[in-house]
């Protein structure tokens, strides 16, 4: 019998705790540099208050971090006050510590005027914070709470109730900027949106395979102990005879599939197999839990 491995750190412990706020802090100070470095010089805004902030600093010359804090603190509240505190204290803290962590950031160098090499370098590096900030189950505040709150009261999808307040952004840079600074700043959102998938879900991409084969007692022991790697067992039935058979489900990494379907087929030709791509997977053999 194969022993259970603890997680490094248990969930709803103080280490846990102090863990996720960390991840808060570490994915602010990144979204911060990025937004300094590359969004904010250039006039790029990629949507949410940070995109807010560029904008009002071109026209006021106003401090970005102090337009964050202004916006962001009245916007907690009124989510306080309309959808509860179910959202945590985490959202509190982002509301804060990401303004000043664009304060503390606020003079680092600028490595490139380049328009799209800052939207798509500062899109990566803003993905990359709120994937941090969502793995540590944080919130930087902001536009995101106000789009919960026109979910709630509007019956609008919250994924496009992001897209209602990020598009009016990108709209009112290309008012205030130029159309092309919109456009940089939808590429920008895009490379977010995209790397925050990957953050979240990692590049271990694994393939589950359902194999459907009249030898599967064959197939099961090649997998067990040629592949070395464990299977379920479904129980289904053909569609058309009603006959039962069973479903073997797999999961392989990407360097295993070949050698799964060559051992299937050495087994039976004349097996069904069903590949399907899945991007994260947790357990034994595979990633540990977190």
């Amino acid at each position: 019998m194969v022993a259970r491995r603890e997680p490094l750190i248990r969930i709803g412990s103080p280490a846990h705790t102090v863990f996720e706020y960390s991840l808060l802090v570490i994915g602010s100070l990144v979204m911060a540099a990025s937004f300094n470095c590359f969004l904010n010089p250039n006039q790029i805004a990629t949507g949410g208050v940070s995109g807010i902030s560029t904008i009002i600093q071109h026209l006021s010359g106003l401090n970005p971090a102090i337009t964050q804090w202004a916006l962001n603190i009245p916007i907690f509240l009124l989510a306080l006050w309309l959808l509860g505190g179910h959202f945590g204290v985490k959202a509190a803290v982002g509301s804060v510590i990401f303004p000043l962590c664009v304060l503390v950031t606020s003079h680092i160098g600028v490595p490139t005027h380049n328009p799209l090499l800052a939207a798509v370098y500062g899109g990566i590096g803003v993905g990359l914070g709120l994937g941090i900030v969502f793995r540590g189950r944080g919130s930087p505040g902001g536009l995101g709470l106000a789009a919960q709150i026109l979910h709630k009261y509007t019956g609008l999808s919250l994924g496009f109730s992001v897209a209602v307040f990020d598009g009016l952004v990108i709209i009112s840079s290309a008012l205030v900027f130029t159309p092309e600074n919109a456009l940089y700043g939808m590429i920008g959102l895009f490379v977010t949106t995209k790397t925050i998938d990957i953050v979240q879900v990692g590049f271990n991409y694994a393939k589950v395979a359902f194999i459907i084969s009249d030898h599967s007692d064959a197939i099961r022991k090649a997998i067990l102990f040629d592949l070395d790697r464990g299977l379920t067992e479904l129980n289904g039935s053909g569609g058309f005879t009603g006959e039962t058979r069973n479903v073997m489900m797999v999961v392989v990494k990407q360097n295993e599939v070949s050698r799964l379907k060559t051992l299937v087929q050495s087994v039976d030709p004349q097996a069904f197999v069903i590949l399907s791509e899945t991007n994260e997977v947790l357990g034994e053999g595979f990633k540990r839990h977190a």
